[in-house]
């Protein structure tokens, strides 16, 4: 059975100023997503689920329909606020989803085989989607979970993560020598200057960073059975915060409690691909520049879907 592609592109980018999933990039009209799907597709994964908003589905729709059809199969879910478990309500004062555990959790009646998530708007580049593809290949399509769940990564080096135009929040990766996960841990205000990199703590110290550090960019491969060992530690995390307004549930707290549960093992796959952003919105001409330069060198088409 050929992974399925998650992508989580619910978010409107309010750093950025817009929609900028939908932002041209490359040099045909290409945004960073075309080139996401069509890595997928050279891959050998064989659908695509967009999790996205109502009030954009029309523009998204529209978007899958031109580009991708015929190529992959294309479906969607939709995160809502009101989506919770056991009849829980949100908060009167809330105004925005759950997080990216949410996210992924909005698309467990459209996902049917192991699958990779990722952002909309990252710029991942070839070599994890063949990476993260071959190690779901050989995985169960089961909804039930094993003693022990399998699940796999790509790890980015920190220093190829940043952006020039401000800090950054990466999940900062401890792993064994045995290429294992063994916690993540967020680091919400990273940035580099003539010192090096560092994460500004709360505090107001300065935490020193080497840049090699294997950080997480969102994507992660899962089998099914992610989605019925998501729901009992939603409903957890629902009853301690629930009622906060700006709360999120995150995909590496999941991960991380299914690690202190010893109900999960994480392969991190390092992988050779240079990450590209778009956080703010003076990031995108160097995003251009350097998709550019990968179409010059070949390793794109100068129009991913005119072949």
């Amino acid at each position: 059975m050929k992974p399925t592609l998650l992508v989580l592109a619910a978010g409107m980018g309010s750093r950025y100023g817009g929609l900028k999933q939908l932002d041209p990039v490359g040099p045909s009209g290409e945004t960073i997503l075309d080139y996401s799907v069509y890595d997928a597709i050279q891959a050998g994964f064989g659908k695509v689920v967009f999790v996205i908003r109502r009030d954009f589905e029309e523009a998204f729709r529209k978007l899958a329909a031109e580009k991708y059809q015929g190529r992959i199969d294309v479906d969607f879910a939709f995160q809502d606020i009101a989506d919770l478990p056991g009849g829980r309500t949100p908060p009167p004062g809330r105004a925005k989803p759950w997080g990216t555990a949410h996210a992924v959790r909005a698309a467990r009646d459209v996902v049917d085989a192991p699958f990779a998530m990722i952002n909309a708007d990252d710029f991942y580049g070839r070599d994890p989607f063949r990476k993260l593809a071959a190690f779901l290949s050989g995985l169960s399509a089961s909804r039930e979970p094993q003693p022990v769940e399998k699940i796999c990564m790509a790890g980015f080096p920190l220093s190829q993560t940043l952006s020039e135009n401000g800090s950054v929040a990466r999940g900062i990766c401890d792993v064994a020598p045995d290429g294992h996960l063994r916690a993540i841990v967020e680091r919400t205000k990273i940035a580099r200057d003539e010192r090096g990199v560092f994460n500004a703590e709360p505090d107001g110290s300065r935490l020193d960073l080497t840049g090699d550090e294997a950080v997480s960019m969102n994507f992660w491969g899962f089998t099914l059975a992610l989605f019925t060992l998501m729901e009992g530690q939603f409903a957890e995390w629902l009853d301690a915060h629930g009622q906060e307004e700006k709360a999120e549930w995150y995909i590496p707290f999941v991960v991380n409690t299914l690690l202190a549960q010893g109900r999960a093992t994480v392969d991190v796959l390092p992988v050779a691909s240079r990450w590209f952003g778009v956080t703010y919105r003076e990031d995108r001409p160097g995003t251009v520049a350097a998709i550019n330069a990968l179409v010059e060198k070949g390793e794109y088409p100068k129009s991913l879907w005119k072949m």
